[in-house]
Protein backbone atom coordinates (compact mmCIF):
# COMPACT_ATOMS: atom_id res chain seq x y z
CA UNK A 1 0.00 0.00 0.00
CA UNK A 2 1.39 3.37 -0.99
CA UNK A 3 2.22 5.46 2.07
CA UNK A 4 2.19 9.23 1.71
CA UNK A 5 3.62 11.76 4.15
CA UNK A 6 1.74 15.07 4.40
CA UNK A 7 3.76 17.87 6.02
CA UNK A 8 1.21 20.64 6.52
CA UNK A 9 0.64 22.83 9.58
CA UNK A 10 -2.84 24.12 8.77
CA UNK A 11 -5.26 21.57 10.32
CA UNK A 12 -8.08 22.20 7.85
CA UNK A 13 -5.88 21.63 4.79
CA UNK A 14 -4.11 18.66 6.36
CA UNK A 15 -7.44 16.99 7.21
CA UNK A 16 -8.76 17.70 3.70
CA UNK A 17 -5.72 16.06 2.07
CA UNK A 18 -5.67 13.14 4.52
CA UNK A 19 -9.35 12.34 3.96
CA UNK A 20 -8.97 12.50 0.19
CA UNK A 21 -5.91 10.25 0.16
CA UNK A 22 -7.64 7.64 2.29
CA UNK A 23 -10.64 7.69 -0.05
CA UNK A 24 -8.24 6.98 -2.93
CA UNK A 25 -6.82 3.95 -1.13
CA UNK A 26 -3.55 5.44 0.11
CA UNK A 27 -2.21 5.46 3.67
CA UNK A 28 -1.40 9.05 4.73
CA UNK A 29 0.51 10.27 7.77
CA UNK A 30 0.35 13.95 8.76
CA UNK A 31 3.15 15.98 10.36
CA UNK A 32 2.31 19.51 11.55
CA UNK A 33 5.83 20.99 11.62
CA UNK A 34 9.01 20.78 9.59
CA UNK A 35 11.18 19.06 12.21
CA UNK A 36 8.72 16.21 12.77
CA UNK A 37 8.08 16.00 9.05
CA UNK A 38 11.77 15.69 8.26
CA UNK A 39 12.19 12.92 10.83
CA UNK A 40 9.26 11.02 9.31
CA UNK A 41 10.58 11.55 5.79
CA UNK A 42 13.96 10.11 6.77
CA UNK A 43 12.39 6.95 8.18
CA UNK A 44 12.24 5.32 4.75
CA UNK A 45 8.62 4.29 5.32
CA UNK A 46 7.02 6.61 2.76
CA UNK A 47 6.66 6.53 -1.01
CA UNK A 48 6.01 10.25 -1.51
CA UNK A 49 5.84 13.50 0.47
CA UNK A 50 3.41 16.39 0.08
CA UNK A 51 5.30 19.34 1.53
CA UNK A 52 4.02 22.78 2.50
CA UNK A 53 6.50 25.66 2.40
CA UNK A 54 5.39 27.76 5.37
CA UNK A 55 6.03 25.42 8.28
CA UNK A 56 6.92 26.05 11.94
CA UNK A 57 10.20 24.75 13.29
CA UNK A 58 11.81 24.22 9.88
CA UNK A 59 10.35 25.62 6.67
CA UNK A 60 9.65 23.49 3.63
CA UNK A 61 12.72 24.68 1.75
CA UNK A 62 15.01 23.50 4.52
CA UNK A 63 13.18 20.18 4.84
CA UNK A 64 13.61 19.63 1.10
CA UNK A 65 17.26 20.70 1.15
CA UNK A 66 18.11 18.36 4.01
CA UNK A 67 16.27 15.48 2.34
CA UNK A 68 18.21 15.88 -0.89
CA UNK A 69 21.51 16.44 0.92
CA UNK A 70 20.96 13.16 2.74
CA UNK A 71 20.60 11.37 -0.58
CA UNK A 72 16.84 10.80 -0.43
CA UNK A 73 15.23 10.50 -3.85
CA UNK A 74 11.69 10.18 -2.54
CA UNK A 75 9.28 12.19 -4.73
CA UNK A 76 8.22 15.49 -3.19
CA UNK A 77 5.22 17.54 -4.28
CA UNK A 78 5.47 21.07 -2.88
CA UNK A 79 2.47 23.20 -1.90
CA UNK A 80 3.08 26.86 -2.72
CA UNK A 81 1.21 30.14 -2.49
CA UNK A 82 -0.51 30.90 -5.79
CA UNK A 83 0.99 34.39 -6.03
CA UNK A 84 4.54 33.27 -5.29
CA UNK A 85 6.35 32.28 -8.45
CA UNK A 86 9.61 32.69 -6.56
CA UNK A 87 8.64 29.92 -4.15
CA UNK A 88 7.74 27.64 -7.04
CA UNK A 89 11.07 28.16 -8.78
CA UNK A 90 13.04 27.84 -5.55
CA UNK A 91 11.23 24.61 -4.69
CA UNK A 92 11.85 23.01 -8.08
CA UNK A 93 15.48 24.11 -8.10
CA UNK A 94 15.86 22.73 -4.59
CA UNK A 95 14.84 19.24 -5.67
CA UNK A 96 11.04 19.16 -5.63
CA UNK A 97 9.52 16.88 -8.26
CA UNK A 98 6.33 18.90 -8.71
CA UNK A 99 4.26 21.64 -7.17
CA UNK A 100 0.62 22.57 -6.60
CA UNK A 101 -0.43 26.16 -5.93
CA UNK A 102 -2.81 26.99 -3.07
CA UNK A 103 -5.76 27.09 -3.11
CA UNK A 104 -6.06 23.85 -5.07
CA UNK A 105 -8.58 21.23 -6.08
CA UNK A 106 -7.92 17.78 -4.64
CA UNK A 107 -8.25 16.21 -8.08
CA UNK A 108 -5.30 18.32 -9.25
CA UNK A 109 -3.16 17.30 -6.28
CA UNK A 110 -4.10 13.64 -6.77
CA UNK A 111 -3.12 13.78 -10.43
CA UNK A 112 0.34 15.12 -9.45
CA UNK A 113 0.75 12.45 -6.77
CA UNK A 114 -0.18 9.59 -9.12
CA UNK A 115 2.12 10.93 -11.84
CA UNK A 116 5.12 11.16 -9.50
CA UNK A 117 4.49 7.73 -8.04
CA UNK A 118 4.19 6.26 -11.52
CA UNK A 119 7.37 7.97 -12.67
CA UNK A 120 9.25 6.72 -9.60
CA UNK A 121 8.09 3.14 -10.06
CA UNK A 122 8.90 3.11 -13.77
CA UNK A 123 12.35 4.60 -13.12
CA UNK A 124 13.25 2.13 -10.40
CA UNK A 125 11.61 -0.91 -11.96
CA UNK A 126 9.78 -1.55 -8.70
CA UNK A 127 8.39 -5.08 -8.98
CA UNK A 128 5.79 -4.32 -6.32
CA UNK A 129 3.94 -2.21 -8.89
CA UNK A 130 2.12 -5.45 -9.72
CA UNK A 131 0.89 -7.94 -7.13
CA UNK A 132 -0.30 -11.41 -8.10
CA UNK A 133 -1.69 -14.39 -6.27
CA UNK A 134 -3.38 -17.26 -8.07
CA UNK A 135 -5.79 -15.78 -10.61
CA UNK A 136 -5.87 -12.37 -8.90
CA UNK A 137 -3.68 -9.55 -10.19
CA UNK A 138 -3.46 -5.96 -8.93
CA UNK A 139 -1.72 -3.24 -10.93
CA UNK A 140 -0.81 -0.53 -8.43
CA UNK A 141 0.00 1.99 -11.15
CA UNK A 142 -3.33 1.88 -12.94
CA UNK A 143 -5.28 0.74 -9.83
CA UNK A 144 -6.72 -2.06 -11.94
CA UNK A 145 -7.73 -5.48 -10.65
CA UNK A 146 -8.16 -8.58 -12.79
CA UNK A 147 -9.24 -12.13 -12.05
CA UNK A 148 -8.18 -14.67 -14.64
CA UNK A 149 -7.46 -11.82 -17.03
CA UNK A 150 -10.93 -10.28 -16.65
CA UNK A 151 -11.11 -6.74 -15.26
CA UNK A 152 -12.93 -6.48 -11.91
CA UNK A 153 -14.31 -3.15 -10.72
CA UNK A 154 -13.09 -2.46 -7.17
CA UNK A 155 -13.78 0.63 -5.09
CA UNK A 156 -10.77 2.43 -3.60
CA UNK A 157 -11.36 0.78 -0.22
CA UNK A 158 -11.84 -2.68 -1.77
CA UNK A 159 -8.63 -2.24 -3.75
CA UNK A 160 -6.72 -1.21 -0.61
CA UNK A 161 -8.02 -4.26 1.27
CA UNK A 162 -7.12 -6.58 -1.62
CA UNK A 163 -3.64 -5.04 -1.70
CA UNK A 164 -3.08 -5.83 1.98
CA UNK A 165 -4.04 -9.46 1.40
CA UNK A 166 -1.82 -9.81 -1.67
CA UNK A 167 1.14 -8.34 0.20
CA UNK A 168 0.72 -10.96 2.94
CA UNK A 169 -0.29 -14.20 1.20
CA UNK A 170 -0.76 -17.12 3.55
CA UNK A 171 -0.58 -14.87 6.63
CA UNK A 172 -3.48 -14.65 9.07
CA UNK A 173 -4.54 -10.99 9.33
CA UNK A 174 -6.67 -9.93 12.27
CA UNK A 175 -9.56 -7.51 11.92
CA UNK A 176 -7.54 -4.97 13.91
CA UNK A 177 -4.62 -5.23 11.47
CA UNK A 178 -6.91 -4.79 8.49
CA UNK A 179 -8.61 -1.79 10.09
CA UNK A 180 -5.23 -0.19 10.76
CA UNK A 181 -3.89 -0.77 7.23
CA UNK A 182 -6.99 0.12 5.25
CA UNK A 183 -9.04 2.53 7.35
CA UNK A 184 -6.24 3.99 9.43
CA UNK A 185 -8.30 4.71 12.52
CA UNK A 186 -10.23 2.83 15.15
CA UNK A 187 -13.82 1.83 14.57
CA UNK A 188 -16.34 0.94 17.26
CA UNK A 189 -15.33 -2.48 18.62
CA UNK A 190 -18.70 -3.82 17.48
CA UNK A 191 -18.23 -2.63 13.89
CA UNK A 192 -18.34 -5.32 11.21
CA UNK A 193 -16.84 -3.13 8.46
CA UNK A 194 -13.97 -5.57 7.81
CA UNK A 195 -16.34 -8.52 7.48
CA UNK A 196 -18.55 -6.52 5.13
CA UNK A 197 -15.66 -5.58 2.84
CA UNK A 198 -14.21 -9.09 2.88
CA UNK A 199 -17.66 -10.19 1.70
CA UNK A 200 -17.49 -7.66 -1.13
CA UNK A 201 -14.06 -8.96 -2.18
CA UNK A 202 -15.20 -12.57 -2.11
CA UNK A 203 -18.04 -11.76 -4.47
CA UNK A 204 -15.70 -9.98 -6.87
CA UNK A 205 -12.52 -12.07 -6.58
CA UNK A 206 -14.11 -15.43 -5.90
CA UNK A 207 -14.78 -17.09 -2.55
CA UNK A 208 -11.69 -19.35 -2.61
CA UNK A 209 -8.83 -16.82 -2.23
CA UNK A 210 -9.87 -15.41 1.18
CA UNK A 211 -10.60 -17.87 3.95
CA UNK A 212 -11.88 -17.25 7.46
CA UNK A 213 -9.67 -18.37 10.33
CA UNK A 214 -12.17 -18.74 13.12
CA UNK A 215 -11.47 -16.60 16.15
CA UNK A 216 -8.46 -14.94 14.48
CA UNK A 217 -9.20 -13.21 11.21
CA UNK A 218 -8.70 -13.84 7.50
CA UNK A 219 -6.06 -15.36 5.27
CA UNK A 220 -5.40 -15.21 1.54
CA UNK A 221 -4.85 -18.65 0.03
Amino acid sequence: MRRILVIEDEPRIAAFIEKGLRAEGYTPTVAADGITGFDYAMSGEFDLTILDIGLPGMDGFEVLSRLRDSGSSMPVVVLTARDSGTDTVRGLEGGADDYVAKPFRFAELMARVKLRLRTRIEATGDSTAVLEHGRVRLDLLTRRATVGGEIVDLSAREFALAEVFLRHPGQVLTREQLLSHVWGYEYDPGSNVVDVYVGYLRKKLGSDPITTVRGMGYRLG
